[in-house]
């Protein structure tokens, strides 16, 4: 049996569950590990420039490919700390992420020592498993476990505690013999599904909800494919965007209260059947659930038991991974299309094409500011197919979900329920890390931007280049727009007069930050646009730009201070602030007349 420190035997055991690559920040109580990794070359490291822009690169690096697990690693006591975000975000949206800690040597624990707090308390309600290891021959189980926690049911995050002299200890360790333990995920039966399809059949205008669950477990083309089988249209949730490419006939819009289409909310509204696969029925979604049940068979297929029934109960709740459960439900309709016993749902689908065809919002604007409603719609011009978006929250993700196109799993990369500021920057560059090789393109509003924008040099140093879409209104956009409820604006403007611009430039020099100037001293490069006409030139070249230099390209572009989008309190009550696109001849009252408001 060989013999090696405890923290040798935790990367040899990273290595076998298939770790490549780290993200963190080195200190005196997690060297031992970091000795380890230098030692065997096999585990590349990005040093990030603060722990918490650590751990949101490792959702990065985990959301952009089926399989991936991102590692974060920091120091004792702040670095712990800083962590709770990240697993706190990878938590909410079911991200798997290991977390690993130094700590004070066992002696000196619950004696206040320097940095030594107590990470295992403080992160244990937003993980899967928080675990101070007391024993240096717990330390690769320990690891072992982790791995098989994050990947088993509903995925998320582990945080392992590592005391530094635990890591620093002989132990007796076959590293030859390790095998990563079998993942466990809960199989939908046979008289299930076949339950659900014949409530499927009973329908007459169903959909079915995609969520994250079926990116999660890399099953869009079976979602795909049983759409077609059935010629169910397909409402897919934020977290599940990219699902079914956002210009396939089945393709129905997304729904909520903010990213959201009218066609998708108005398809809705028009049901009477929905299947939910892999979704949470998260409230942005959903509105009150008075409205958004009312009238509706509902049919709830998740990974996580007790997500079943945990804002509404379902008519029928099967537990089940996604992949697994629309296997059987691919299978099955196979069967029944076999003998004949699959309805139609040509007219459904049809209606459902038409709203999606003539319910718009505009978006052609050329006011200057510029209106943010151009800028997305640029982007879509610009960008390839198989661009992957990475977007955070505020009035820019918003707007980024009821304009952007998205036509791929894993190509909008979004946290959805926690929603960090700053996310963005560092969740990208975890993105290129995985794949550098994808054109990734960041979008954040301004006030977002400046919360971690100190990665921007990680980029720089670690040549990882992608595009990065600054929104600036000088405001904390969607705080100021909720406000318009308490018929105030207080506390969220970000202007001021930079005293370092030029008088020439007086307009520029009202909106605050210069962000070029910020992005040029952290080592990327950037580019300002004033001009709607301007915008498209600017992308391109930031592309270009992005290739040559080999570090994150910052656009910014200068939008007028004030602007409302599209949102409301119940998914039939969103308020249009701005000019919608309505393509019926007749307009809003042809919608109407041809039922396709109902």
């Amino acid at each position: 049996m060989a013999k090696m420190k405890a923290a040798m035997a935790a990367v040899l055991v990273m290595e076998k569950e298939g770790v490549t690559q780290a993200f963190g920040v080195p200190g005196a109580a997690i060297n031992p590990l970091y000795a380890a990794m230098r030692e065997r070359q096999s585990i590349a490291h990005i040093l990030a420039r603060h722990v918490e822009g650590a751990s949101h690169m490792a959702e990065g690096y985990t959301r952009a490919k089926a399989g991936n697990i991102g590692v974060c690693i920091g120091t004792s006591g702040p670095g712990g700390t800083d962590m709770v975000t990240g697993l706190y975000s990878a938590s909410a949206d079911s991200s798997p992420i290991l977390c690993i800690t130094g700590q004070a040597p066992r002696a000196r624990l619950y004696k206040e020592d320097f940095q030594a707090v107590d990470i295992e308390s403080i992160s244990k309600p937003l993980t899967k498993w928080s675990y101070l290891v007391r024993e240096p021959g717990q330390l690769p189980r320990a690891f072992q476990q982790a791995f098989h926690l994050m990947r088993s049911g509903r995925p998320g995050p582990v945080l392992l505690d590592l005391p530094f002299d635990v890591q620093m200890t002989e132990i007796e360790f076959d590293i030859d013999t390790y095998e990563p333990l079998p993942v466990y995920k809960p199989f939908a039966s046979r008289k299930q599904i076949e339950k659900a399809l014949d409530m499927l059949a009973q329908a007459e205008r169903p959909l079915i909800v995609a969520g994250g669950g079926i990116i999660n477990a890399d099953a869009s083309d079976l979602l795909v494919e049983f759409a077609e089988l059935t010629g169910v249209p397909v409402i897919p949730t934020l977290m599940g965007w990219g699902t079914i490419p956002d210009d396939h006939p089945l393709m129905a819009g997304m729904v909520g209260l903010q990213t959201s289409h009218r066609y998708g909310n108005a398809t809705l509204l028009a049901s009477d059947f929905v299947l939910g696969i892999g979704n949470r029925w998260a409230n942005r979604h959903t509105g009150s659930t008075e409205v958004y049940c009312k009238g509706r068979t509902f049919v709830h297929v998740d990974i996580e038991p007790t997500q079943i029934g945990r804002v509404f109960t379902p008519d029928l709740g099967i537990v089940s991974d996604a992949k697994a459960a629309l296997q059987l439900f691919v299978d099955i309709a196979r069967e029944r299309q076999a003998a004949g016993n699959l309805p139609s749902r040509a007219d459904w689908a049809g209606r459902c094409a038409e709203r999606k065809r003539l319910m718009h919002r505009k978006t052609h604007y050329d006011n200057i500011p510029i209106k943010p409603q151009r800028v997305y719609e640029e982007m879509n011009k610009v960008f390839p197919r198989d661009t992957v978006y990475v977007s955070n929250i505020g009035l820019s993700q918003i707007a980024a979900g009821q304009f952007l196109n998205i036509y791929g799993p894993r190509q909008w990369i979004n946290c959805g329920q926690a929603g960090p500021l700053g996310w963005s920057m560092p969740a990208a560059l975890g993105v290129v890390a995985a794949d550098p090789t994808r054109t990734v393109v960041a979008i954040t509003g301004d006030y977002d931007f400046q919360f971690l924008l100190e990665e921007l040099a990680v980029g720089a140093q670690f040549k990882l280049p992608y595009v990065h879409v600054l929104v600036n209104n000088a405001y904390l956009g969607l705080i100021r727009q909720s406000q318009r409820g308490f018929d105030m604006d207080f506390c969220v403007q970000l202007a001021f007069d930079n005293i370092n611009v030029p008088d020439s430039d007086d307009k520029l020099r009202s909106y605050g930050v210069d962000h070029v100037a910020v992005v040029e001293g952290l080592g990327c490069k950037a580019l300002r646009v004033k001009d709607p006409a301007d915008i498209e030139a600017a992308l391109r070249q930031a592309r270009v730009m992005a290739a040559e230099h080999r570090v994150p390209v910052v656009v910014e572009i200068i939008l007028e201070k004030v602007t409302n989008i599209a949102m409301g309190v119940e998914i039939d009550k969103v308020n249009e602030f701005e000019d919608i696109d309505c393509r019926h001849p007749e307009g809003l009252k042809g919608l109407a007349l041809a039922g396709l408001l109902e």
